[in-house]
């Protein structure tokens, strides 16, 4: 993606990002709020972490990723595997990029199931509210990972 096409994060999102990340830590947040993902970076190697807000839809749990060329989306397209912290408990989880066509349904899904994340996406200028029409239409611009737990 070239750097024209990338959309440069609010300025507090890295406090925001690291106070739900100590939240987590403790617990806090349980099961039904954000989890933390974890992956080893694609250029320094070293673990990085994320909060992000998962949506199950039959049964599969997918994750938008937001702002187009973003980092943490890059990371985990290259290691292709990362950890989520759920709560206290963390599991492994293997990601497939869904192309397109793939995407769009659940994009159409995504103000529904992850409401918190709508406010995020309009400020960020991607669409201007709820509506679904307007998410379909990020399939391609924005990454959608299907997250598969991976067996021990």
């Amino acid at each position: 993606m070239s750097d024209s096409a990338r959309i440069r994060p609010p300025w507090w999102l890295k406090y925001v990002n690291k106070v739900m990340i100590g939240l987590q830590k403790l617990g806090i947040l349980g099961e039904n709020g954000p989890v933390v993902l974890e992956v080893r970076g694609r250029k320094s190697g070293k673990l990085r972490r994320t909060p992000i807000t998962p949506m199950t839809v039959d049964g599969q749990r997918y994750v938008l990723g937001g702002l187009p060329g973003s980092d943490w989306t890059a990371n985990l397209r290259a290691a292709g595997e990362a950890t989520l912290h759920i709560g206290r408990r963390s599991e492994r989880i293997r990601v497939v990029e869904l192309p397109p066509d793939e995407a769009r349904p659940l994009l159409r899904e995504f103000p529904i199931k992850v409401p918190t994340g709508v406010g995020f996406m309009k400020n960020a200028g991607l669409v201007t509210g709820p509506n679904p029409d307007e998410y379909e239409a990020l399939a391609g611009r924005c990454p959608m990972f299907r997250l598969e737990i991976v067996n021990a």
